[in-house]
């Protein structure tokens, strides 16, 4: 599976997502300038690094193309957390595999909950915790 997609700059919006430096990134504001005298319109694209929470920044005329990350939601359910890692099970394919401890979750709200994790990239992040 690709786990990104092709798509012109002019058809991304505020809370969807990009591709900046190879880090995938949800938009959290895009600004465009009117064409000029000699080009065409360009769009200044700021987002936040879904895995590394770092800001970007991007500016790219609005007909070029640009990657999105194609993102996977699953369910999964934390067995068991072992100091700064977690063992997370895949609600569907009961496959198990180990994830760092998310910095905004501490342990005892993760321990035995089902989760909702996106998956993206070759990289999972749980996004909330289910019920």
């Amino acid at each position: 599976m690709g786990d990104k997609k092709q798509v012109e700059v002019r058809t991304l919006r505020e809370g969807g997502f990009i591709i900046i430096d190879d880090e995938p990134c949800k938009i959290i504001k895009i600004q465009t300038s009117s064409p000029g005298k000699h080009g065409s319109a360009k769009a200044r694209i700021e987002g936040f690094g879904v895995y590394d929470d770092k800001r970007r920044t991007v500016v790219k005329p609005t007909s070029d193309k640009v990657f999105v990350p194609i993102i996977d939601k699953k369910s999964g359910l934390v067995n068991a957390v072992m100091g700064e890692k977690l063992q997370l099970m895949d609600m569907e394919s009961y496959e198990t595999f180990e994830i760092p401890l998310p910095s905004e979750f501490t342990a005892e709200q993760l321990e035995g909950k089902e989760v909702e994790y996106h998956e993206t990239m070759g990289r999972i992040k749980i996004a909330r915790i289910k019920g």
